[in-house]
């Protein structure tokens, strides 16, 4: 489980690098690549929650609180 929250917050940042990067390089402005970009970091942020949900739901990891 680890595993699999530590390679979908790569993915989040590795996305979102790309569409910085096709930001900078567009010529024009509806370039449909950054928006792919922005909608793949959406879906890697919403699997990474389900992933926590997950892993809470299983025991994996607890809640503490704050003291």
């Amino acid at each position: 489980m680890k595993i699999l929250v530590a390679i979908a917050f790569i993915l989040i940042l590795a996305s979102l690098g790309s569409a910085l990067y096709h930001m900078m390089r567009q010529k024009n402005k509806a370039d449909p690549r950054m928006a792919r970009s922005l909608g793949m970091r959406v879906g890697f942020s919403i699997l990474l929650f389900l992933c926590i949900l997950l892993a809470n739901y299983l025991g994996y990891i607890h809640p503490t609180g704050i003291r």
